[in-house]
């Protein structure tokens, strides 16, 4: 029988066709390091979103793939560039006020607004690695303030002075012709004002480590390149880093895609390796327009996990990374729901399934049993119908439907109908529209509500939907679909719902017959007061 270890070997999955792509990097020997590294990168100019839960998701991903199909052990690297100079200030902070006068310092030595940590560096590293911790990512954490302060970036920035001229050809070659007038790959932070200078140099000293320009008032200094007094511009930082760490393997967005050629070549020359690359399509709202910190539309992570559990966003992040995919609110019930199917069909599977399966990945190779024995979407229409106010309302009508389960045995279904709740309040019940019958539709209704009052052959889902189903062919609706939007519409005040044999398993034979009763007479139709 084939292993998963095997399976992995042809999988189509994504993160093990990265994995077999890394391992082809290390055929011929294995790194001298010792292990493969993997590292994501953060700009904590801001708080941690949902792009930045992506990264490190599906980082993880692709290192668990490559630890099952390889024997070479891996770490990975989260790297916070805290050394950036603060270009503005956040919308979002307290005292704003107070930071205008550290602007373009780094954000290391940017007070912390919120008066809690050392500097608003540190703050927000703080706020990412509690954000991390959260969600239980495996990372090393390292910040460019202590990499370049403590000298561990000293031997490539002393190569990066040696080798100046050839990493400012490649630069240069990216940038407009006003821009290259000015453009150094270094950038002195002032002795004095401790702010990033974006300032011509008036000389690089290979031999002794040093750089000199003037600053804005015209004075001319000479810092060492070296123990924190100079940082690299961005793209430099990106290659001179994957070089200094010796990066095997880092994913980001496709708007960086371009810059792709200049990170492996500022790497090159610097003399690593470049590390493998996985560019990701991005995020859009609604209405298909890219997502924007700054513009606040698109889903965040809080708003995410209001709704629905952790696990759901990992399933939403794993699919399709190449296409660009709309994340607003309503693609969270589909997800919580393909999530729980994957997670019951997984033990089933063949190893090559398996290995396919998306729980896997989110899992590390160790999925858990789904006790979802409601789905979302059926939790939502029940939320719809029951007008309960709190999870213990719609417990009443699962343990009906259920009599094994409970809060306590299926802790992930009661905490889906506390979510549930909360998403038919803000997003299903200010959008219902509920509307009368025509007279094929209230004839067929009529004759269901007849058949409900006489079935004997209890809370059998499937046998529910195999009689509803008879009720429209016998009725005359040539394309069932119609007839099945027309018990939505009536009933619940949507187009679209649930398979509707389940709903009346769930919600009750004499609850649904009163429910059809209801929408016929118009009560459910009628302007609420």
């Amino acid at each position: 029988m084939t292993s998963l270890r095997d399976a992995a070997m042809t999988s189509k999955a994504w993160p093990f066709e990265e994995a077999r792509r890394l391992l082809k990097r290390y055929e011929k020997a294995p790194p001298a390091k010792g292990h493969v590294l993997f590292e994501t990168g953060y700009g904590p100019s801001g708080l941690p979103h949902i792009g930045t839960f992506g990264e490190v998701a599906r980082t993880t991903m692709i290192r668990r793939a490559f630890e099952l199909i390889s024997d070479i052990p891996t770490r990975m690297i989260c790297f916070s560039d805290d050394m950036d100079g603060m270009r503005k200030i956040p919308d979002n902070v307290p005292n704003p006020a107070m930071l205008r006068e550290h602007l373009q310092r780094p954000l290391t030595s940017v007070p912390d607004p919120f008066g809690e940590f050392e500097s608003f560096g540190h703050h927000n590293n703080a706020m990412l690695r509690r954000f991390l911790d959260t969600f239980g990512f495996e990372y090393e954490f390292i910040s460019a303030t202590e990499f370049y302060k403590t000298g561990q970036f000293d031997d490539i920035l002393l190569r990066a002075a040696d080798r100046y001229d050839a990493l400012m050809e490649v630069m240069l070659k990216s940038l407009r012709d006003e821009r290259q007038q000015t453009y150094s790959i270094f950038l002195p932070i002032h002795p004095e004002t401790g702010r990033v200078l974006y300032v011509p140099l008036k000389a690089v000293n290979a031999v002794d480590g040093t750089i000199t320009f003037d600053d804005e008032d015209g004075r001319e200094w000479t810092l060492p390149v070296t123990g924190g007094q100079v940082k690299l511009q961005w793209k430099p930082d990106f290659g001179a880093r994957w070089a200094a760490l010796d990066v095997d393997f880092e994913m980001y967005g496709k708007d960086h895609s371009t810059n792709t050629p200049i990170y492996d070549r500022i790497c090159e020359v610097l003399g690593g390796r470049k590390p493998e690359h996985f560019t990701y399509e991005l995020f859009l709202d609604e209405n298909g327009e890219k997502i924007s910190k700054s513009k606040g539309n698109g889903l965040t992570i809080d708003e995410w996990l209001t709704y629905a559990a952790t696990e759901s966003l990992s399933y939403f992040m794993y699919q399709k990374p190449k296409t660009a995919k709309r994340m607003h609110f309503d693609v969270i019930p589909r997800a919580v729901d393909e999530y729980h199917q994957q997670l019951r069909a997984y033990p089933g599977q063949t190893p090559e399934q398996q290995a396919a399966n998306p729980v896997w990945h989110i899992h590390g190779g160790n999925p858990p049993e789904s006790r979802m024995v409601v789905p979302f979407s059926m939790l939502l229409n029940l939320a719809s119908v029951a007008g309960a106010r709190d999870k213990s309302g719609l417990w009443g009508f699962i343990k009906r439907y259920a009599p094994d389960a409970s809060p306590e045995t299926h802790p992930d279904l009661d905490a889906a109908a506390e979510y549930a709740l909360r998403y038919f309040r803000d997003f299903v019940a200010p959008k219902r529209v509920f509307r009368l019958p025509d007279d094929q539709e209230r004839a067929a209704m009529e004759d269901l509500a007849g058949r409900l009052e006489s079935w004997d052959g209890g809370l059998d889902g499937e046998a529910l939907q195999s009689m509803v189903f008879a009720v429209g062919k016998e009725h005359g609706f040539e394309n069932l679909r119609d007839w099945f939007r027309a018990l939505y519409e009536v009933l619940l005040g949507a187009s679209e719902g649930p398979r509707f044999g389940g709903f009346i398993a769930l919600y009750g034979i004499a609850e649904t017959r009163a429910l059809i009763e209801r929408g016929l007479l118009g009560e459910l139709a009628a302007p609420q007061g």
